[in-house]
This record gives C-alpha cells, sequence and structure tokens, in this order.
C-alpha cells in the first residue's frame, strides 16, 4: 500500500509499505476512506520531537472494513466505520472507568495518511455508520475520530457549565472544537482566542461570544475584563506549550479548572501560585470511545458540524501540500482523500 511516511523535519514521502493484517483475532483492517492531518503531526513534522527512524503518518480515518479476525462479530467487511484513534479493549478497569485512552491493552491507529489501517480491538473500538450522504457529513465524521472527541474532552475536564463563562486557548480544530463543546454545554460567556478571521467568523459560528485577538498578558487582561474582572469559570487548554498553558491558568478565576488536551512540550506548572488560588488542571489523551456515541448521535442528527474545521483538501500525492498549509496556518485541517 501508499502511505505518508516522514523521514526527518519536513521531509515527508510517499511510499509503499506492506499491507496491514490480521495478526490478532479480534483485528480488522480497514481500507482508509478519508484521513486527517492533526495539530499533533506537525510536532513530528516540524522536528520538535525526536524521530529516531521514518514514521508513518496519520491516526484519523474513516473507511470501510476490508477484513476481520475470527473473533470479530460485531462489524462486519463493508461496514463504513469510525476509527478512533485509541484502540481500546472496552474490558479492562481503566476502560471500564471511562478511561479508554489509557487502556491496559491499547492500540492506535497507524498510517491513517495511507491506503490501509490495523485496528485492534475492533468490537470495541469501531463505530458503524451509514455511509455518509454528503461531503460535509464525511467531514464531520472523520472529526469524530480524534478532534471532535478532544475539544469536548477539554470541555468536561475544565467543567464547563450552562450560565458559567469558559475561555479556550488555541484556535486550531480542537480549539474550534472545544469553542463548540462549550457552547454545546451551555457556557456564557464563551470566549475564544483567535487572531486570524476566518478562524474567529468559524469560532463565532461554532458558538463563540467574544474573540480576542491579543496574545500574552494582552489577552489574560482582556479575558479578565470580560469576566468579572477575576477569570474564567473553565478554561481549555488546546495548544500544548507553555506559554499556552501559562495563559490558560492566569486566565482562571479561583476555584476554577483547566482542562487541557494540547500535547505538553515545554509545560511547568506554577504549583505553589495554583495552591493559593485553588486553581487545578485535568485533562490528558481524550478517551474517544466515551464519547463518540453521544457525539454522533449530534453529528448524524445535523444538530452539529465539525467537519467545518476541515477547511483544505489533498490528494494522498499531494500531502505535503497539505502539511504545508497547516504548518502556515493556511488551513485549519486538511482532509486527506484516498
Amino acid at each position: 500500500m501508499r502511505v505518508t511516511t516522514l523521514h526527518g523535519a519536513r521531509d515527508l514521502r510517499i511510499e509503499e509499505h506492506p499491507l496491514p493484517i490480521v495478526s490478532e483475532s479480534t483485528d480488522a483492517v480497514v481500507k482508509v476512506v478519508a484521513g486527517g492531518v492533526c495539530g499533533s503531526d506537525l510536532w513530528w513534522y516540524r522536528g520538535l520531537n525526536p524521530l529516531p527512524t521514518r514514521r508513518l503518518m496519520g491516526h484519523e480515518v474513516v473507511g470501510v472494513v476490508e477484513t476481520t479476525g475470527s473473533a470479530v462479530t460485531r462489524v462486519k467487511p463493508g461496514d463504513f466505520v469510525v476509527v478512533p484513534f485509541c484502540h481500546a479493549d472496552g474490558t479492562c478497569v481503566a476502560c471500564r472507568g471511562g478511561v479508554q485512552s489509557a487502556c491496559l491493552e491499547l492500540g492506535s491507529t497507524v498510517g491513517g495518511q495511507g491506503e490501509y489501517v490495523r485496528v485492534a480491538h475492533a468490537d470495541a473500538c469501531l463505530f458503524v455508520a451509514d455511509p455518509p450522504a454528503d461531503d460535509l457529513l464525511l467531514r464531520s465524521l472523520l472529526t469524530l475520530t480524534d478532534v471532535l472527541a478532544t475539544g469536548w474532552h477539554a470541555a468536561r475536564c475544565a467543567g464547563v457549565a450552562a450560565g458559567r463563562s469558559a475561555v479556550v486557548v488555541g484556535d486550531g480544530a480542537v480549539g474550534l472544537c472545544g469553542v463548540l463543546a462549550a457552547s454545546i454545554l451551555g457556557a456564557d460567556p464563551v470566549i475564544a482566542l483567535s487572531g486570524r478571521e476566518p478562524r474567529q467568523g468559524l469560532a463565532s459560528a461554532f458558538g463563540a461570544t467574544q474573540c480576542v485577538g491579543s496574545r500574552g498578558q494582552d489577552a489574560v487582561r482582556t479575558v479578565r475584563r470580560l469576566t468579572e474582572g477575576v477569570g474564567a469559570h473553565a478554561v481549555l487548554e488546546c495548544v500544548g506549550t507553555g506559554d499556552a498553558m501559562e495563559a490558560a491558568l492566569q486566565m482562571a478565576r479561583p476555584g476554577a479548572t483547566v482542562g487541557f488536551v494540547g500535547i505538553p512540550h515545554g509545560v511547568e506548572l506554577p504549583i505553589t501560585e495554583m495552591f493559593r488560588r485553588n486553581v487545578g488542571v485535568r485533562g490528558g489523551i481524550a478517551p474517544v470511545q466515551r464519547y463518540l456515541p453521544h457525539l454522533a448521535e449530534m453529528v448524524l442528527s445535523g444538530r452539529i458540524e465539525p467537519g467545518r474545521v476541515l477547511d483544505r483538501e489533498v490528494t494522498l500525492d499531494a500531502v505535503a501540500e497539505g502539511y504545508q498549509a497547516m504548518d502556515t496556518r493556511q488551513a485549519v485541517k486538511v482532509l486527506v482523500r484516498m
């Protein structure tokens, strides 16, 4: 099969790779219909994560089941499926506690920007849906694999509640999905940090009541002014840098929680200050399977259209152009069509 591989910073290639096979009785192999480029992929692309050897890229996939192992009974060849990026068995103590992303038998999607992927724990993991009738629905189903669930996780971990203020740090796909989640959960106001007009427009369409275009301490002061002078009841940190976390903590009012889902890079927590102000942090890798049924119902009913964050499409041969567009912030999120 053909798959996107990364050999070093900004060195993307489309290469031949052996087809994935069913290696465990609980596996399935899925033919990819569409994959996504995730903001977390950019850490590798920019050379900010160590890369000891080539890396198969992509963990966001919707597609059609090609083959299944002998123990797979719930899904079958020909099913159109949403593939959560973490493959959890659904039975271990972590899964039973709703933290499927910490499954004791955890697997993950590898090579999703390619033609086929292997899925572990297929019965517990895969979400079966009717083939999407239109392109926007396809895009929205693709967000269920990661970014919508991750934005939702940030909101839930931050304790977003109806009638209480929420601020979202980050205007990538996860941040915008965090805005959508905060709005659905009834936050008011919903403040999005974004200095780019197209992203501000999308944030507003997703329910942001204000967009703050400044950064750093200017943004902190503006958010505090908009939230009774003390900060927000809930803060969603959807970037992962030290600066983003510092700003998020300063935007949280006493007693608030920062829901963090950005992969941490250079983050150090000011524990003494957090202790003094009773501000906490909670979050991590999103347990997609926990949220998927509820989020899928909203997508399939047409209540929400998170697929609007996918504002650029490329073919597999042009995947490097998609990465470049996201790297330079010319695109929010890129769909790779197979």
